[in-house]
């Protein structure tokens, strides 16, 4: 009995020491399940917002990386042709010359017509783009505007593939130098040498054209016409009517006589030293051809027989 009541002991102890494991088998699994779902969780909001700072900073990227459209940042070409008419052409020619020295530009042509009240002087001048506005509206201070026309040309697009084909060309020639280098024929020599120079002289003129842009963009154009007091602008248009179409054509007639007489003034000396004497040697070559052959024998001619008359 003691035998049977021993084991029955250690049986249940044994079972009860295996529920007790699987107890706490099932759960540290749950406290584990558990403690990943919450990591997962933990995790889930970081990884969210990484992704948002990644796609904010690939926005600042490409933002950074975007063509600047300020007009400050742009190449842009200003021109303009104006026309002042003054008092005195000579002094308010004086003054634009000191506005635009003053403006840190210079005279690119100076061409002037006559010295009285009609007199008109064209002025080219050159001022730097940022003083391109101040300079026009100094010299139309100068006297009565009569014209004005301003011009923009945006060449920053022309600009900037020029600059990335002469980076290309460039290239290009440093591979043709180098190539030129490892050259190991006459043939190679020859003709690598002529591709160089074909390379430098493409090189060259885009070169050529980059500096005349940038030449156009710092420094703006201005024409300014300084006219007299009594000088007429181009634009007047011309009076029609009858009397003045007989005007001009007594005028045309006028001048064609005028032309004429001269002609023929300029030609009566040459007609009077040879015009007079060949026409007497033509008067004596006439008469010496008049009945050759009596004069030489001096017998008349016999007078003609009338006619017989017929019986009747």
């Amino acid at each position: 009995m003691d035998g049977r009541k021993g084991r029955r002991r250690s049986a249940l102890l044994a079972a009860g020491t295996l529920a007790a494991a699987l107890a706490l088998a099932g759960c540290s699994a749950g406290d584990s399940g558990s403690s990943d779902s919450a990591d997962s969780a933990a995790k889930a909001p970081v990884v969210g917002e990484a992704a948002d700072k990644g796609r904010d900073a690939d926005a600042a990227g490409a933002g950074a990386g975007a063509p600047d459209l300020r007009v400050d940042q742009r190449a842009i070409i200003y021109t303009g042709t104006m026309r002042v008419q003054v008092a005195n052409v000579d002094d308010a020619a004086r003054e634009v010359n000191a506005a635009v020295t003053r403006a840190g530009g210079f005279i690119g042509g100076d061409q002037r017509r006559s010295a009285e009240a009609d007199a008109v002087a064209e002025l080219q001048l050159r001022v730097p783009a940022a003083k391109f506005a101040g300079v026009v509206e100094e010299v139309a201070k100068l006297g009565r505007q009569q014209s004005r026309e301003i011009n923009t040309q945006d060449v920053t697009e022309e600009t900037v593939d020029l600059e990335a084909r002469i980076i290309t060309q460039r290239a290009r020639v440093d591979s043709a130098r180098r190539l030129l280098s490892r050259a190991s024929s006459i043939a190679d020599l020859v003709s690598l040498e002529n591709e160089l120079g074909r390379r430098e002289a493409d090189l060259a003129s885009l070169e050529a054209k980059k500096r005349r842009l940038a030449d156009l963009t710092a420094l703006s154009t201005i024409t300014v016409s300084l006219a007299g007091p009594a000088a007429k602008t181009s634009e007047e248009k011309a009076e029609t009517g009858f009397l003045v179409g007989l005007k001009g054509g007594w005028s045309a007639f006028v001048t064609s006589m005028t032309i004429l007489l001269t002609v023929l003034g300029a030609l009566l000396p040459w007609l009077v030293a040879f015009g007079v004497p060949l026409a007497v040697l033509l008067v004596v070559l006439r008469r010496r051809r008049k009945s050759p052959a009596l004069v030489a024998t001096g017998v008349s001619a016999p007078q003609p027989v009338p006619a017989a008359r017929s019986a009747p």
